[in-house]
């Protein structure tokens, strides 16, 4: 089975997704599973994770709505007000969804680059393993060396990374160029608690004049990272459509995959996040 870990689907409005700006006009229009469900099955995907793209528990019980009424939709990731009194109701009430697997917020936005170290937001993140839910980081370079903190607080709670952490995506890189980035995400994945999503790299290069090259440093980086039993493919429609269709985004990771053994391609493009997230893939 193959799995796209990593997508949005969204009802647009102006006032809801104030971050769709100038020069992102492609998105803001409606993305439904309607609209994803061709380009999947054109690519051979055989099931899906629905990312939270709003800060709000309304966001996320119209997601598991959705998962409901669409089978290609395995898995979503919502969004709970980790620093709140009330998690525990929240997730209590999210994690009777079957669907409901896990949980992100939008830490790339927040200023501080130790936010995920506050105590409010540690305990929240203590809460998620008793609701057996993971945890999705989305989060800037600057932010990993917290990131590195956070997950070795604990051990037994399972995270993954979003977009390799977003570094910024430049042609002919080496390996020495690419710190502190290259360095702070081996560290993080020297913590066999987190996984990490080959994914969100087209919109980090020039959305116009990127080729397949450039992603190769940043991918084998990953790989030596978190080794072949903790990456998975996400293809962050739609907002990869900025710059790279769906087939294009998926097709950039299949074939940096391809010199590997098949099972460790299996892996990577379907059984890790199947794992990980504790998907019904049956």
């Amino acid at each position: 089975m193959r799995i796209d870990a990593h997508h949005h689907v969204w009802s647009y409005s102006a006032a809801e997704y104030p971050w769709i700006g100038t020069g992102m006009e492609r998105l803001a229009r409606d993305h439904l599973p309607k609209d994803l469900a061709p380009l999947a099955a054109a690519s051979g995907i055989d099931g899906t994770v629905a990312v939270q793209a709003r800060q709000s528990l309304e966001e996320s019980r119209w997601l598991l709505k959705l998962a409901d009424a669409n089978p290609l939709i395995r898995g979503v990731v919502g969004w709970v007000d980790l620093r709140s009194t009330h998690v525990e109701d929240q997730l209590r009430e999210l994690a009777e969804r079957p669907k409901f697997v896990g949980v992100r917020h939008v830490v790339q936005d927040e200023p501080d680059p130790r936010f995920l170290l506050g105590e409010s937001f540690l305990h929240g993140i203590g809460k998620l393993a008793t609701f057996g839910l993971t945890y999705d980081l989305l989060l800037y370079p600057q932010q990993l060396p917290a990131a590195a903190e956070l997950v070795g607080r604990f051990p037994e709670q399972p995270f993954v990374l979003d977009h390799l952490a977003k570094p910024r995506i430049k042609p002919r890189m080496k390996a020495g160029e690419l710190d502190p980035w290259r360095q702070d995400l081996k560290a993080l994945g020297a913590h066999g608690n987190v996984f990490c999503k080959l994914s969100g790299l087209v919109t980090e290069a020039d959305w116009q004049g990127w080729k397949r090259s450039d992603f190769t440093p940043y991918l084998e980086v990953a790989l030596e990272a978190f080794g072949s039993k903790r990456l998975m493919v996400g293809s962050d429609w739609p907002v990869c459509t900025l710059a790279a269709e769906y087939a294009e985004v998926i097709g950039i990771v299949r074939d940096f995959l391809a010199p590997l053994a098949a099972a460790e391609r299996e892996a990577i493009e379907g059984g890790n996040a199947a794992q990980f997230y504790g998907l019904d893939v049956g």
